[in-house]
C-alpha cells in the first residue's frame, strides 16, 4: 500500500461491556463498514434590506451533526455478540467505540436503528446494523 493509504478492514466498531474500568470489544464479523459524518445546513440567507431587488447570496451555517456508522457481515455468536444483542433488542443506548484509522476514535453513548438478519439455504447467516450517536460523541486523534 502507498503510505498514508488505510485498510477498511480496520474501520471498526467497538461495544462497551458497562463495567467499569469499560473494556471495549470488536465488534466481529463485519466485512462492510461506513462512518458518515455530516451536519444539516440552516439557510441564513436575507435580502438585501437596501437593494431588494438585487442579487442574493444564499449563506448557510452548520445545523445539526449527524454520526453514524453501519455495518455488515457474518454474525459470529459470543459473548460480545451477547452483549451487542440485549442493547439491540432492548433499544437501549450502550457506550461504543468507532476507529477511523487514519483519523482517529469517536466515543460515547450510541444507538442502533435498524438490524436485520438475513440468510441463505448454506451460507453463514449474516446481519446489518446501523448505529447513530445518542449523545456528543468525544473525538481523540490517532496518535
Amino acid at each position: 500500500m502507498a503510505d498514508g493509504q488505510q485498510l477498511g478492514r480496520l474501520l471498526l466498531i467497538k461495544i462497551g461491556d458497562g463495567a467499569d474500568p469499560e473494556v471495549f470489544t470488536n465488534l466481529c464479523g463485519l466485512k462492510t463498514r461506513s462512518f458518515n459524518m455530516s451536519a444539516n445546513e440552516v439557510d441564513t440567507t436575507i435580502p438585501s434590506c437596501t437593494n431588494p431587488g438585487g442579487p442574493v447570496q444564499k449563506t448557510s451555517r452548520p445545523g445539526i451533526a449527524n454520526r453514524t456508522f453501519t455495518g455488515s457481515g457474518n454474525f459470529v455468536s459470543s459473548a460480545a455478540s451477547d452483549v451487542f444483542m440485549n442493547h439491540v433488542r432492548a433499544s437501549e443506548a450502550f457506550n461504543a467505540q468507532v476507529i477511523v484509522p487514519g483519523d482517529g476514535t469517536y466515543q460515547g453513548s450510541w444507538m442502533v436503528t435498524d438490524f436485520s438478519f438475513s440468510g441463505d439455504v448454506e451460507p453463514n447467516m449474516e446481519f446489518s446494523a446501523t448505529f447513530v450517536a445518542a449523545d456528543v460523541l468525544t473525538f481523540t486523534p490517532e496518535a
